[in-house]
């Protein structure tokens, strides 16, 4: 369920908590005692506000690059936060570990890829696309918080082949062959 929320988490910052807190909030996940937090009316109230304010930004052309900026730390901290949150029984050391080293990467890479998009968006488009990114990364951030709750093991595998094509598109683009300008004559 973590892997699944941090990589949520790199599409969309407060989706995947909005998400956890709603899910927690209704009993149906629990989380590691620390984290109770989570599914507190504050907390609920507050996720709610955030994900509104963190959509309708990523609308606002000169401002969906500047949130890039933020969110790019903020995902991998809140990949960090929802992975430790619903791991439970396990000691701190290694919960921790898990969540920076499994939660934290995943929502990096994926955050680090909605950051390469938006750049060939804006640069492709002069920034006409981007609403389209955005609500392909929104509906992303919602579909994997959903399978999260649902059926946790599919969002892994989802996260795994995500990572995947990832590596692969990344692969192919540093190996492909360089073309060389020759010179004209004449």
């Amino acid at each position: 369920m973590g892997i699944g929320l941090a990589a949520a988490c790199g599409f969309r910052v407060f989706v995947p908590l909005l998400v956890l807190s709603i899910a927690t909030h209704a009993g149906h996940v629990t989380l590691a005692p620390s984290f109770d937090w989570i599914g507190s009316t504050p907390a609920l109230i507050s996720f709610s506000v955030a994900t509104v304010l963190e959509i309708g930004g990523y609308y606002i052309p000169w401002l969906d690059n500047m949130l890039d900026s933020i969110a790019t730390p903020a995902a991998v901290i809140a990949g960090t936060v929802v992975t430790a949150a619903v791991m439970t029984d396990i000691s701190p050391y290694l919960q921790w570990s898990l969540a920076l080293i499994a939660g934290g990467s995943i929502a990096g890479l994926v955050q680090g890829s909605t950051v390469a998009t938006r750049l060939v968006s804006t640069s492709g488009s002069a920034g006409l696309a981007n609403p389209v990114v955005a609500t392909a990364e929104l509906g992303l951030s919602g579909f994997f918080s959903a399978v999260s709750m649902i059926f946790a093991p599919l969002a892994f595998v989802l996260v795994l082949a995500m990572l995947t094509v990832l590596a692969i598109v990344v692969w192919r683009r540093l190996h492909a062959p360089r073309k060389i300008a020759r010179p004209t004559t004449g």
